[in-house]
């Protein structure tokens, strides 16, 4: 692995507009399918093993990227946040809401997450200097409506639990963190290299709370495939492209837009895991697509 101490010089253009659009919506899918998949192993396989095997398989599949693209040097306050976000987002963010997932339905996680971007949005404003235009309030009053409708329709007692609730709280709080972390560092660090250093990170938090994994590698049964896939897709690929898709967008609208996974983690598990959402799913959903709409407008220059 090649190490130089500065990047490579910035590219003089910006990229198509409906590269980072692309870049975006491949992340929304992969992390959507990613509930449903939790959801579906989260009672055969530990929170930990989950968490650590999906990591390290992101870590593999990435790290070729990063011996192409070469190492740049993070200096001491990159380093800090490097830790931050993968202890965060990658680590605790995983055990957090593997663990929640034994309680609550895949739908029901993917709206709690939701706040997260809520929280993302507001501490744009302070620490990157976007501007909370009226579009962007509004968007976020709607948006947030959609997932209280979501979450009213899809809970029911039998299945939500104040444990579940409380893990995926916990989650949703490590994701704020770690886009705002990454907003930071993709400033001057690539992003492939960004998100390898996170996956390994992360991978050390969940391995204490790993036991089962060995026994399930040995095995080779569908757990491992299953884990295989969440750190293929929904992991190296989705934060990939995340990464990408932020590095050319606003922190706070892009994460918005993360809004629209409820709806197809929704979508995706009443088709794989008969998980049937109720009328008022689809209600939230609208609503949830609107509030995302609204965050893309930008208003009229004064």
């Amino acid at each position: 692995m090649t190490t130089t101490t500065s990047p490579a010089a910035p590219a003089t253009t910006a990229p198509a507009p409906w590269l980072p659009i692309t870049a975006g919506a491949i992340t929304l899918v992969m992390w959507a399918s990613a509930f449903v998949v939790i959801r579906h192993v989260a009672h055969d396989v530990s929170p930990g093993a989950l968490g650590a095997g999906r990591l390290l398989v992101a870590a593999l599949v990435v790290a070729p990227l990063v011996l192409r693209r070469g190492w740049v040097r993070p200096n001491g306050r990159e380093w800090a946040l490097l830790a931050l976000g993968g202890v965060g987002w990658f680590g605790v963010y995983n055990l957090a809401l593997n663990a929640g997932e034994r309680h609550v339905d895949a739908g029901t996680a993917a709206m709690i997450i939701q706040i997260g971007p809520v929280i993302v949005a507001l501490l744009a404003v302070p620490l990157f200097g976007e501007r909370l235009h009226a579009w962007l309030l509004a968007g976020m009053v709607v948006g947030f409506a959609g997932v209280a409708v979501i979450a009213r329709g899809s809970s029911t007692d039998a299945d939500a639990s104040l444990l579940g609730v409380g893990l995926v709280l916990v989650a949703a709080a490590m994701y704020a963190v770690g886009v705002l972390t990454q907003k930071v560092l993709l400033r001057r660090l690539p992003s492939v290299q960004v998100v390898f250093v996170s996956f390994l990170t992360g991978s050390l938090i969940c391995l204490p709370f790993s036991g089962d994994l060995p026994g399930i590698v040995a095995d080779g049964g569908a757990e491992l495939w299953w884990i295989v896939y969440l750190g293929v897709l929904p992991t190296a690929v989705a934060f990939t492209t995340w990464a990408y898709a932020l590095t050319h967008t606003d922190a706070g609208a892009l994460s918005l837009t993360t809004f629209l996974v409820p709806g197809i983690a929704t979508l995706v598990a009443w088709l794989t895991i008969d998980e049937v959402p109720p009328s008022l799913t689809f209600l939230g959903g609208a609503l949830a697509i609107v509030g995302v709409l609204m965050t893309r407008r930008r208003p009229r220059q004064g």
